[in-house]
This record gives C-alpha cells, structure tokens and sequence, in this order.
C-alpha cells in the first residue's frame, strides 16, 4: 500500500462545476481516482457505465467514484450523454493532474489507472491496469477488502 500524500488540485467536469479533491474527502469519505484513456472508446463505456450502474456499491463503502481524461470538456460532455454517465469525468486537458498520479503513457495519453485517496490525503491504492481490459465494481471493492482497505 502507497503512503504518499497528495496534493490538492481543483478540475472542471463535463458540466462545468468545480472538482476540487480535499473538498470531497473527508467523513470518512475517500476519492477513487479512475483514469481512463478516451471518451467514448468502447472498453472505457463498458468500464464506466459499469461504475454508474453500481454506484450505490461505491457510496455504501464511502468511495467517491471520478473519472479523470485529457480529453475536453465537450468530449465528456458528449460521452456521459450518450453513454449515461452520471459521475464526474474531469478535464485535465494540460495534463497536470494526470502527470501528478503518473497516470499518463508514453505517447501522452492517459493510461487506465485508479488511484484511492484517503481522507487524510493518502494515497490507499495506486493501481495500473492493462489499456485493453478494466476492473469492474466487484473486482474493484474485493481488491480493496482483500487489501485491507475497506
């Protein structure tokens, strides 16, 4: 388990509010990170329609679901749309809070990546995951209990 503490940062999501990390921690409530690689590519609907048909998982372990892409606010927008997301996807088009989380490739793209934060800013879990598949909600909470974190 990482121990690394981080720092705040504040995002726009695919509707234009305000994310900011330490205003969402908290409580006893943790953020997970999910980084994805691209709107609307067809591994990326499948992981994070799944996250939206699960979310009441999420919220009953306090987990904060975020998705966070250097794609723009338009592409987001247009991806939760038609796709039915209904959590934040964060735009991080210069890429400062990807390169933060080391959550970006070689060429410059996102990796698929989660990242829990802790509400004492701690890092729980820093997890890279092949481009071509996802965790999905179960796997996700019974990595998290098998890790001892939930």
């Amino acid at each position: 388990m990482a121990e690394k503490t981080v720092s705040d940062f504040t995002l726009l999501d695919q509707n234009g509010n305000e994310f900011n990390l330490y205003k969402n921690l908290g409580n006893n409530q943790k953020v997970l990170l999910v980084f994805y690689p691209r709107d609307s590519s067809l591994v990326c609907t499948k992981q994070l329609k799944d996250y939206t048909v699960k979310k009441d998982l999420f919220h009953k372990n306090n987990l904060t679901v975020v998705g966070v892409n250097i794609g723009n606010r338009k592409s987001h927008s247009d991806f939760c749309n038609k796709s039915g997301i209904d959590f934040p996807l964060l735009v991080d088009e210069d890429k400062t809070v990807s390169r933060q989380f080391d959550a970006l490739n070689f060429l410059g793209a996102n990796k698929r990546k989660l990242v829990l934060i802790a509400p004492s800013k701690a890092i729980l879990l820093d997890k890279n995951i092949p481009m071509i598949t996802y965790l999905n909600t179960d796997e996700i909470l019974n990595l998290l209990i098998k890790e001892k974190i939930l």
